[in-house]
C-alpha cells in the first residue's frame, strides 16, 4: 500500500481509537486525575489533533485512483446523504444521548421526530453519510476516512448504549425498550416537517459546499 495511505490509515485509527479510550475505559481516571474541566481540555485537544492529522494525510494521499460505481453509484449516494442529513438535523432536538439536564425526561418521553426511526439519529446520520462515500467507490483514500468514520459512529452508538444504561440506569432502559438501534426505515416519512425541511436544507446546502471544497458536484447539484 503506498505510504500515504498507510499514514491516513494510521491517522484514522488515532482518531477513532482515542474517541473510544477517552469516551469509555480512560474516562473516570483521567477525570480523576485532571478534573472535569482538565478531561475536557485533554479531550478537545487530542480530538483536533488527531482530527487534523485526518485532514492532512487525506489530502496528501493519492485523489481517485479507484474505477467508481459510476451514475447509479451517485444516485444511490444522494438519496443515502439526504436520510443522513434528516436524521442529523432531527437528532438536535429531544435527544436524551446528549448532555442535558432534561435527558431523563427525554428517555421517558413518547419517542417522536427521528427518534421513531432510531434513538441514536445522529450516529446513523454519520454512518449513512460514511456510507454514501463508500458507495461511490472512488478512492482507497475516501474509502478508509469513510470506513472509520463509519466505524466511530456505529460502534460508539453501540458503546453509548452501554454507557447509558449505567448513568441512567431505568430511564435509558425504558427508552431503549421505545426505541430501536437499527433504523426503522418504514417509521422514515412519519419524523415530522420540521426534521424534513431541516435535513433537507443541509442536505442541499451541504452537497453544494461539497463543490467549492472539493472541486466535485454531488448531491442534485450534479445533474442541475
Amino acid at each position: 500500500m503506498d505510504g500515504d495511505l498507510i499514514t491516513l490509515a494510521a491517522a484514522n485509527a488515532a482518531f477513532v481509537g482515542s474517541h473510544f479510550a477517552m469516551s469509555h475505559p480512560l474516562r473516570a481516571p483521567l477525570v480523576k486525575a485532571l478534573g472535569a474541566g482538565g478531561f475536557t481540555l485533554a479531550y478537545t485537544v487530542v480530538s483536533f489533533a488527531t482530527l487534523g492529522w485526518v485532514a492532512h494525510a487525506f489530502a496528501v494521499a493519492p485523489g481517485a485512483d479507484l474505477p467508481g460505481s459510476g451514475e447509479a453509484g451517485w444516485i444511490v449516494a444522494t438519496i443515502i446523504t439526504w436520510f443522513a442529513m434528516v436524521l442529523l438535523a432531527g437528532s438536535l432536538i429531544g435527544n436524551p444521548a446528549l448532555p442535558t439536564p432534561m435527558a431523563e425526561a427525554q428517555a421517558r418521553a413518547e419517542p417522536k421526530g427521528v427518534f421513531r426511526v432510531t434513538r441514536h439519529p445522529m450516529m446513523w446520520g454519520i454512518g449513512l453519510w460514511a456510507l454514501s462515500h463508500m458507495v461511490l467507490f472512488w478512492s482507497t483514500r475516501t474509502m478508509i476516512t469513510a470506513f472509520a468514520m463509519g466505524v466511530l459512529a456505529l460502534v460508539g452508538s453501540k458503546l453509548q448504549d452501554g454507557k447509558k444504561a449505567k448513568l441512567m440506569g431505568e430511564a435509558w432502559a425504558e427508552w431503549s425498550s421505545r426505541t430501536s438501534w437499527w433504523p426503522r426505515l418504514g417509521q422514515f416519512f412519519s419524523v415530522g416537517a420540521v426534521p424534513l425541511a431541516a435535513g433537507t436544507a443541509l442536505w442541499l446546502a451541504g452537497s453544494w459546499v461539497h463543490l467549492w471544497h472539493a472541486g466535485i458536484p454531488a448531491g442534485v447539484w450534479k445533474w442541475l
